[in-house]
C-alpha cells in the first residue's frame, strides 16, 4: 500500500525536471520582453522618421527643412533615447522630378548596450531603418 510519501527512486525527480525546464522558460520569458522592447522602439522610430518628413513638408521655402526634419525627429525620440544619440542617424533626401522630402532614420540597435538583446544578439536586428516620404507645400526659390 502507499501512504501517501513518493518512493525512495523518485525522490528529487521534481528538482530534475525543474531543472531541465527553467532554462527554456527563462529562454522564452526573456524572448518575449527583448522582442516587445524591440518592437516599440520600432514603433518609437517609424514615427519619429514621419514625425520630421511632417515637419520638414510644412516648413517655409526658405528655410532649412534638413534642420527642421532633424529637430522634429529629436524631439519625437526624446523621451525613448534621450542620451543615446551616438546610435541614431537621420538623413533628408529629395527626389529628382517630384516635390518631396523623404527623411530616413536608422538606429544601430546592436551597438546600443543600454536596449534589451536576445541571447547573444541572435535573432535580433542590428540596425533599425525607417525612411518615410512627404510631398512638400512649397517649392524652393531656384
Amino acid at each position: 500500500m502507499r501512504n501517501g510519501r513518493p518512493a525512495r527512486r523518485e525522490r528529487g525527480a521534481a528538482a530534475v525536471e525543474f531543472a531541465l525546464v527553467v532554462p527554456l522558460l527563462l529562454t522564452l520569458v526573456f524572448g518575449i520582453i527583448s522582442y516587445g522592447y524591440l518592437l516599440s522602439f520600432r514603433q518609437s522610430l517609424s514615427q519619429a522618421a514621419a514625425e520630421g518628413a511632417r515637419a520638414a513638408a510644412v516648413a517655409p521655402a526658405t528655410s532649412d527643412r534638413q534642420a527642421i526634419a532633424f529637430a522634429a525627429v529629436g524631439a519625437t525620440l526624446e523621451a525613448t533615447c534621450s542620451n543615446d544619440a551616438d546610435f541614431l542617424t537621420c538623413s533628408t533626401a529629395t527626389p529628382t522630378g517630384c516635390r518631396c522630402l523623404k527623411v530616413s532614420v536608422s538606429w544601430d540597435y546592436a551597438a546600443d548596450a543600454s536596449k534589451p538583446k536576445f541571447v547573444f544578439g541572435f535573432a535580433l536586428p542590428d540596425t533599425l531603418t525607417y525612411t518615410s516620404t512627404v510631398q512638400v507645400n512649397q517649392v524652393d526659390a531656384p
